[in-house]
């Protein structure tokens, strides 16, 4: 049995120095069985056997997955840590390391005096958002002894064959090609340096902004094409240019499993292309919501089957070109301009319910500086700024 399986382009660039691992908590009001929890990961695990996985270098430009009983990290605490209070979230998560030979996944389960929380870190090299919650809510099926939707672990449908006198590629090339950033190598962000900013937004809000954008746009805004723009707005301006530069950058993960006729719509992976857009920071500045919208709701329409395609093969070659070493190098916004914000406001997080029922209070712990991050919220949604 070959317990191998190659990354795709956009997975490599999720190793190396500064690859955050997605990370999230989930709150229990009761007690978590430990011993039932550990025989429903063994038996998902066979449906998802790449989560239980080290890295291993398989050339000079390319890692692999290996399956291995190293690969996934268990355990279990007592503590007396109040996961109500944000200061302390940070301890209910066991980070992932993205390098050579380290557990890919690492599970904690802290029993409190008043319940149970579950923090799973995972690798961004295993998994995007749709797929780190594909596992945990088929985790919790199988608990409770209901069916899943099978992953598809089709990695290689991603890895292109490249043409025998590849063009070189920089920046230039990397950023029009995939909407990611060629620079200085990614420094990691310990969280003590982590400044997090909560936003949230009632629908009657969300509704307002739409409003007021449409009144300065012809075409039809959604509301994350608002909500993105007036993000872009606020932060990237409060942030400033602290590099001298003048273009400010705005990038959103567009997921594609919605996009490419006959891409498994259960692929487990990362199965994202990059929209990314900029202006001169005085525009910006005076530009309106309608107008921020649209150059966004512009950015995301032009990820399409070719723009994969494009994206796929301009990491290959990069990669082939200059060696594992260049992931480090590649940023998913603009270290310095840039805002990346993510939506992940449909998270199935009431199916992440095993024995305690569903979490009665979930937080993202993911450590992605100058990312934002739409999640679902009862009034609405809310908005996590990691701010840099």
């Amino acid at each position: 049995m070959d317990t191998r399986q190659p990354l795709s382009p956009i997975d490599h660039i999720f190793t190396g120095s500064g690859s955050y691992p997605i990370e999230f908590i989930f709150s229990y009001a009761g007690r978590l069985d430990d011993n039932a929890l550990r025989d429903s990961l063994e038996r998902i695990l066979e449906d998802f056997p790449v989560v239980r996985s080290t890295l291993v270098r398989s050339s000079g430009y390319s890692w692999s997955f290996e399956t291995s009983p190293g690969g996934l990290h268990f355990e279990v605490r007592e503590t007396e840590d109040n996961p109500d209070d944000p200061a302390c979230h940070h301890r209910f998560i066991d980070p992932v390391h993205t390098a050579e030979g380290e557990p890919l996944i690492r599970i904690l389960i802290s029993h409190t005096p008043g319940g149970s929380v579950l923090g799973a870190s995972i690798s961004h090299a295993l998994a995007d958002g749709f797929s780190y919650f594909h596992f945990l809510t088929s985790w919790a099926a199988v608990f409770h002894g209901m069916p899943i939707q099978h992953p598809v672990h089709a990695r290689e449908l991603l890895i292109p064959d490249l043409p025998e006198h590849s063009p070189f590629t920089g920046p230039e090339e990397t950023l029009r090609q995939s909407g990611l950033f060629l620079g200085e190598v990614r420094r990691p962000s310990p969280r003590q340096e982590l400044v997090w900013v909560s936003e949230v937004f009632p629908q009657t809000q969300l509704n307002a902004l739409q409003e007021e954008a449409q009144q300065n746009c012809s075409q039809r805004l959604s509301h994350n094409d608002v909500l993105t723009a007036w993000l872009w707005k606020k932060y990237t301006l409060q942030w400033g240019m602290p590099d001298g530069g003048n273009i400010s950058y705005i990038s959103c993960p567009v997921d594609f499993r919605r996009i490419v006729d006959g891409f498994p719509k259960t692929y487990f992976g990362n199965a994202v292309a990059l929209a990314t857009t900029g202006l001169p920071f005085d525009e910006l500045e005076q530009s309106n919501l309608g107008a921020l919208a649209l150059n966004i709701r512009n950015a995301v329409a032009t990820v399409n089957v070719d723009r994969v395609r494009e994206s796929m093969l301009c990491l290959e070659q990069l990669r082939r070109q200059d060696g594992l070493e260049v992931c480090e190098r590649l940023h998913v916004c603009h270290p310095h301009r840039g805002l990346l914000v993510t939506n992940l406001s449909r998270l199935p997080v009431p199916q992440v319910a095993f024995n305690a029922g569903p979490p009665r209070h979930f937080a993202i712990l993911t450590q992605a500086r100058r990312g934002a991050v739409v999640l679902p919220h009862p009034e609405g949604v809310e908005v996590r700024i990691c701010c840099p």
